[in-house]
């Protein structure tokens, strides 16, 4: 599982290896909680334990950080 090492904080941004086949989405945990946000919109895919709070805070470092997830995104699914 590729992480996306240059967002700071308590929050684990990453993707799974088998995820290419899907649109440009995030994973992103915290302790036993998970969630998913496509990027193109940023829209919340799926949530498993999250508060709504938090799940604000995330899109927002999502979207502050979104051209450097796409990098990595096109990085590690081999997209130029």
């Amino acid at each position: 599982m590729p992480t996306i090492k240059k967002i700071s904080g308590t929050y684990r941004f990453f993707f799974y290896s088998f995820d290419c086949n899907e649109p440009p989405h995030v994973h992103v945990q915290r302790d036993r909680l998970v969630c998913k946000f496509w990027l193109t919109p940023v829209v919340l895919s799926h949530n498993h334990g999250f508060p709504a709070h938090e799940l604000n805070r995330i899109r927002h470092l999502i979207k502050t950080h979104l051209t450097q997830i796409l990098e990595a995104w096109n990085e590690h699914c081999g997209y130029s």
